[in-house]
């Protein structure tokens, strides 16, 4: 069964949870962390989203984001693309590191946001690593209280909930997240009230899919892929499919490659009938691509080019 595209428009607010694959740990150490921090604030300065809220577990994290005008695939593609490239950089591996697409609800940010901010800051609390959501390093919570500051993390939304001074807003906002300390999972949070991908009322629902209809985000076709790689590298299709291992043509069949197997309804096996080379080929091919940076800084991944 073909899976529902992705729904998208400009203000969305995400639920984004992802794990690691058969449920491996993602985060080795403190400098991982540290860096998948770099890459959220590089990705915020790329693609001009928001991040309300976030939390660093061993194996998962969830974010919550409010997307710009670039939709929330692309976002999460640059994300998990730049992380993956690291770890497998610094423990010499190639292959998956999440486990699958990632999960994400659209939440009404009006009825839910300083809830769903609650939510993932006390993630650490209802796992039992700590009793309270201060002493866990890794969240956004800190940062809301004034014991560090995130350049990349957008507090200021919900703390203006809580007052206009910043002093007592933050003091009504942590009452408001020791308040919540007991409360147990919320099932709403991670399936929704609309078909597991929408949280809000019904209003709510049918304004999302006429935005989102409006605004209809289309996978790319295998031509259009392999055009914006050759245009990249001043290549045709017929150059990049010829026989021989030229660097440029195995660079741009590599990156090809990597792009087809992260896109939804596109196979290497398609891929390999017009480049005239076999899956496994292809596949190692894609793999290689995760331990290499020359590709990202091309800008490629992203697709910003469009």
């Amino acid at each position: 069964m073909a899976r529902k595209p992705r729904l998208h428009y400009a203000g969305a607010l995400y639920h984004v949870m992802v794990r690691g694959n058969g449920g491996q740990d993602i985060f080795a150490d403190d400098e991982d962390r540290c860096r998948f921090y770099l890459f959220l604030q590089e990705g915020v300065e790329k693609f001009g989203y928001r991040i309300h809220a976030f939390c660093l577990m061993k194996n998962h994290v969830h974010l919550a984001i409010q997307v710009g005008e670039k939709p929330l695939s692309r976002i999460m593609q640059h994300l998990c693309f730049r992380y993956t490239q690291w770890v497998n950089g610094r423990q010499k591996k190639v292959g998956h590191l999440f486990q699958g697409r990632y999960k994400a609800i659209v939440v009404d940010a009006d009825a839910y946001l300083a809830e769903l901010v609650r939510y993932i800051h006390l993630n650490p609390v209802r796992a039992k690593l700590v009793k309270d959501p201060e002493k866990y390093l890794w969240s956004g919570h800190r940062a809301y209280m004034g014991h560090e500051t995130l350049f990349w993390l957008t507090t200021e939304w919900v703390l203006s909930q809580f007052g206009r001074r910043l002093k007592s807003a933050r003091a009504q906002y942590g009452e408001f997240v020791q308040y919540g300390r007991k409360e147990g999972h919320r099932q709403e949070f991670h399936e929704g009230t609309s078909g597991g991908r929408i949280l809000g009322d019904d209003s709510f629902v049918e304004g999302v899919y006429e935005k989102s209809e409006q605004r209809e985000e289309k996978a790319e076709t295998l031509d259009e892929i392999i055009e914006r790689v050759g245009k990249e590298y001043g290549l045709t299709e017929e150059e990049m499919s010829a026989p021989g291992r030229q660097r440029t043509r195995v660079e741009a069949r590599a990156l090809i490659a990597y792009l087809v197997r992260e896109t939804s309804g596109l196979s290497l096996t398609d891929l390999g009938r017009r480049m005239k080379r076999d899956v496994s080929t292809l596949s190692f091919a894609a793999d290689k691509i995760l331990r290499r940076s020359n590709y990202q800084n091309k800008g490629i991944v992203s697709g910003d080019q469009h």
